[in-house]
């Protein structure tokens, strides 16, 4: 049976979720690279991995995770009881939660902590923020690394971004969680424009997630904040300025709450 494909936008309403979502991105983006066997792909794979040392270093990651994973704990534990539930499949979270929760009591630092150390990671960092910074002239022990062979390379790169798996799975977890804990809703943006006000009494929305047929013609542009978030439909103009629909749009909205 044939699947209608969709496209899935997204908005973090918070900066935690905004976090989160960026270190899911560039966790994606090094784990694509990480197997590549030429320069070019260890180049991408440590750029990531050094993203993700800047952005993780932003905040106290390690126990604004722990607290999540906690949250969560708590929250879903008290579900065995409620009819209807699948028992196998909540158990299997909490197992996962329990586990994530206990690999980060025993992590000693930071997330990263030991990566943030190395001076050669460091040597690296140093420059990468330089356009062209890292050609082969400028960093001769980088040089010198890309020319060993690729299972080298991928061994270190394995070694290097494994010891940031429980950050990864965590996260992972996390933003499955929020995902799914609310269904999609069919909505009409009247005009290519759509707005929804927040229940100030009720917890907010922490994430908007649209979803768009992949046919369409249109994407959807997603602001806001704590009290309202709107949704325009744009249609891009080549070499000029997207300009919004004037056709009602239907689309699928979903407000995440967990």
């Amino acid at each position: 049976m044939w699947v209608q494909q969709k496209i899935t936008y997204e908005l973090p309403l918070n900066e935690r979720v905004r976090t989160l979502l960026r270190l899911e991105f560039l966790f994606l983006q090094a784990r694509h690279t990480l197997d590549g066997v030429t320069v070019l792909d260890s180049r991408a794979t440590l750029a990531s991995i050094l993203d993700i040392l800047t952005v993780s270093s932003r905040t106290d990651l390690k126990s604004e995770a722990l607290k999540e994973l906690e949250r969560h704990a708590a929250t879903l534990g008290l579900l065995d009881k409620v009819v209807g539930v699948d028992l196998a499949a909540l158990g299997l979270i909490l197992d996962q939660l329990d586990s994530l929760i206990d690999r980060f009591h025993a992590m000693s630092g930071q997330p990263g902590q030991a990566l943030r150390q190395n001076e050669f990671l460091n040597s690296i960092k140093q420059r990468s923020g330089i356009p062209g910074g890292l050609c082969d002239f400028d960093l001769p022990v980088y040089h010198f690394w890309l020319q060993q062979p690729a299972e080298q390379r991928i061994s270190d790169l394995r070694q290097w971004l494994g010891s940031l798996d429980t950050l990864r799975l965590s996260i992972e977890l996390i933003l499955r969680l929020l995902r799914e804990s609310a269904l999609p809703k069919q909505e009409v943006a009247l005009g290519g424009f759509y707005q929804k006000s927040l229940d100030a009494d009720n917890p907010s929305c922490q994430l908007v997630r649209v979803f768009v047929p992949a046919e369409s013609r249109y994407y959807a542009e997603i602001s806001g904040g704590k009290q309202r978030f709107t949704v325009r439909f744009m249609e891009p103009v080549a070499n000029g300025r997207a300009v919004q629909a004037t056709d009602d749009v239907e689309f699928e909205l979903t407000c995440c709450i967990l």
